[in-house]
């Protein structure tokens, strides 16, 4: 196992790499559209079209040999230096530093509640099959699955922010983290999220454990007289988190990156998504890289915790065969 393990620590190391190397070649593209962008101007208002394309080159260093340029490009990012940001006129990673903490603000919270509630209601469905319970928690994944995250947002927040007034319409960063202010701006976007992502899980949770409820280990088990708490988490859990564990990582990093988007711009939360969203707007090439690659990033840590996950959970792999 752990040579295994090691492997793919490997690979994740060369798939950032790859990664890296592909976002190099984009913004070089780029940046050469944007050099004959700049001179076709210069030539139209009768300025000098070389001179324009001199300075330009000098500003963002492309007069330097083009490995000159993807080596310092490779280093940068591995020691963070990301470059600056125009529209915002601070570098990059502050940037990002000012904007993480307002994204973890909600999708910690939502994770958490997305994985107890979603395996929670699965396994009790499961074990309580097409009973009323069973029947509610099915139409409730279903709306989840129906219903667009933005729309039910924008819904939530005229009826429980213009309507009732129960919470607040603006989104206000300057609120300490830990109050009940917070607390209350916070509460639709985690329960817009939850709403997304628990209709897969609970479906899936279902579906897999099923597959155990009635299974021969799990009478034998229960005819030795083992709990039902027991059998719940040892016998039918267990082994339905293998294929879960793979499951739960796609959805949950799918849905962080893409929502994350949506939310922050319906609730107005100056996280990561809507940094990238106003550095798309503003044309902010460096800004606009450094929050994608954040979410690669996230994508091939997350793919590596769930194939360590995947081996840990299930005993029966053989690791010299991955």
């Amino acid at each position: 196992m752990r040579w295994y393990v090691a492997r793919r620590l490997l690979w994740a190391v060369a798939a950032t790499f790859i990664v890296l190397s592909i976002t190099w070649a984009l913004l070089y593209a780029t940046e050469q559209q944007a050099l004959t962008a700049i001179q076709f101007e210069a030539a139209v208002s009768g300025s000098d079209a070389e001179a324009a394309r001199e300075a330009y080159e000098q500003q963002r260093g492309l007069n330097r040999p083009l490995w000159r340029q993807y080596t310092d490009y490779m280093t940068s990012m591995a020691t963070f230096n990301w470059g600056y940001s125009l529209s915002r006129g601070q570098p990059v990673t502050a940037a990002i530093a000012e904007a993480l903490p307002y994204t973890m603000m909600y999708s910690v919270p939502w994770t958490i509640l997305t994985i107890l509630c979603g395996l929670s209601i699965g396994l009790y469905s499961a074990t309580h099959q097409y009973s009323r319970f069973d029947y509610a928690a099915t139409f409730i994944a279903f709306f989840g699955y129906a219903i667009p995250n933005f729309w039910f947002g924008i819904v939530l927040l005229v009826l429980f922010g213009v309507q009732l007034d129960w919470v607040p319409i603006v989104f206000d960063p300057n609120v300490p983290v830990f109050s009940l202010a917070n607390g209350r701006q916070l509460i639709l976007p985690v329960f817009v999220l939850t709403t997304g992502s628990i209709a897969s899980l609970t479906r899936y949770t279902r579906a897999e454990a099923l597959e155990y409820v009635e299974a021969t280990f799990t009478k034998t088990a229960r005819a030795k007289g083992v709990s039902e708490r027991r059998i719940l988490l040892l016998h039918v859990l267990r082994p339905a988190a293998v294929p879960l564990s793979t499951i739960l990582v796609a959805d949950l990093l799918g849905l962080f990156i893409a929502s994350s988007y949506l939310v922050e711009v319906v609730f107005g939360i100056p996280g990561l998504g809507q940094l990238s969203f106003k550095a798309i707007q503003n044309q902010d090439t460096p800004l606009v890289l450094a929050t994608t690659l954040i979410g690669v990033f996230i994508a091939i840590v997350g793919n590596l915790l769930q194939d360590i996950a995947y081996t840990v959970l299930d005993p029966r792999i053989e690791y010299g065969d991955r």
